[in-house]
């Protein structure tokens, strides 16, 4: 059964995490019986719901869209499991940005410290989680919206393998590079959720067989940043038979977040440039640029970027045989501070981080950031990345890694 609030009824729990939508607020009772029953979940705001507008992170999009005709399926198939969806969770502006903050809406709370933000876009969902809010939540990750914040509130966060999670009825951003991602604090609750969403491997998944440190890209964060994954690299590499370090990009990670950007540029504003044309909406710092360097990429940096990401993706499966796994840190950094200068957070930052996430993007690669490491009293996620549709198999080495509750 649904319950949907006006904006002057709102009746979910108390939210101190500033967390949950209030102006489309819905909540959704689950079947009561299946593999997910007796937990709580949470939807970030692009995942339409039956009857309920959807306000992908900005007033005007949710004053000009008719409410959804369906619920999205990645939804249905968690209630149809037992879970029960205590509400929606706010996104960044048209999930175009990694940062939590928006301008229109606030900035949900990174439990770990109030003035520092708690990543984005999927912002709402890793607070929800973080704060204890809900068990699990349903995020998505085209650039990095579940794997940074993840890394940024110090919880479990998945990247499926591209195509693997329905995303119908959601709205698109980037198609290609679009994945249906999700949130916990408890390993063995990630894996409950994925084999909800995910279905059964149709072989066994193969057992950790390599382990492959992304030497270049541990050579792009600050030594404090490296040193503090070493002890949560030596805990994940016992699991496996051999260690091995190697380079991921023989061309510079720089050299393929530039083929990533330029193609998720042309996808974002073929999806979305006529509506922010014909409406003009208010833009806050950051989105406004990007959307405007989107309006300008170019056929002929689309043509030109096809073939670089397919040499990417035939390296990148030539690297990770069955039983391989790629590891690199989650982030270059602990959470930025509230209100960090634009040039910092939204370029620099942005620019250092999407260097790293990159990676399994253009690869369609899966990737889970587990919350191993701290820095300076904040957390510091540790990232594993998959072959093509080892998401069981990484699930199940969270569940070796981490086999008790985590602290929220």
């Amino acid at each position: 059964m649904s319950q949907i609030f006006s904006p002057g009824e709102w009746r979910a729990p108390e939210d101190p995490m500033g967390a949950f939508c209030r102006d489309n607020h819905v909540a959704l009772d689950g079947s009561g019986h299946g593999p997910l029953t007796g937990l709580r979940f949470a939807v970030k705001d692009l995942f339409h719901i039956e009857g309920v507008r959807t306000g992908f992170g900005h007033p005007d999009w949710l004053r000009t869209h008719a409410p959804a005709s369906q619920t999205a399926q990645a939804v249905r198939q968690l209630l149809d499991a037992g879970a029960d969806m205590l509400g929606k969770t706010h996104t960044d502006e048209l999930a175009y940005s990694l940062t939590g903050e928006n301008v229109h809406y606030g900035t949900p709370r990174n439990p770990h410290a109030a003035d520092r933000i708690p990543g984005g876009s999927s912002s709402g969902s890793a607070s929800a989680v973080a704060g204890g809010l809900v068990d699990f939540a349903l995020g998505s990750d085209c650039g990095g919206s579940v794997r940074l914040p993840a890394s940024y509130c110090g919880v479990l966060g998945m990247r499926p393998t591209h195509g693997r999670v329905s995303l119908r009825g959601a709205i698109p951003f980037g198609p290609s590079f679009d994945v249906a991602g999700w949130f916990a604090r408890e390993a063995r609750v990630l894996e409950r959720v994925g084999r909800v969403l995910l279905g059964e491997d149709e072989v066994p998944p193969m057992p950790p067989r390599r382990l492959l440190v992304a030497r270049d890209a541990f050579d792009l964060v600050d030594p404090s940043v490296a040193g503090a994954l070493e002890p949560a690299l030596t805990r994940v590499a016992s699991r496996f038979a051999a260690r091995e370090d190697i380079i991921v990009s023989p061309d510079g990670l720089e050299a393929w977040f530039e083929v990533f950007r330029t193609l998720q540029a042309a996808e974002i504003w073929a999806n979305h440039g006529e509506w922010v044309t014909r409406t003009r909406p208010t833009l806050g710092p950051g989105i406004r640029e990007r959307f405007e360097w989107a309006r300008a990429v170019s056929a002929a940096d689309v043509a030109a970027s096809g073939p670089r990401r397919d040499a990417v993706v035939r390296r990148l499966d030539a690297l990770l045989g069955a039983g391989d796994v790629l590891c690199l840190p989650t982030s270059p950094r602990i959470a930025p501070l509230r209100d960090s200068p634009t040039d910092k957070i939204e370029v620099e930052y942005r620019h250092q981080a999407m260097c790293l996430l990159c990676i399994a993007g253009l690869g369609g690669l899966p990737q889970l950031s587990l919350p191993l490491a701290s820095l300076e009293a904040m957390p510091l996620g540790l990232s594993l990345v998959g072959a093509q549709r080892s998401d069981l198999a990484l699930l199940e080495l969270a569940t070796a890694v981490l086999p008790g509750p985590q602290e929220a």
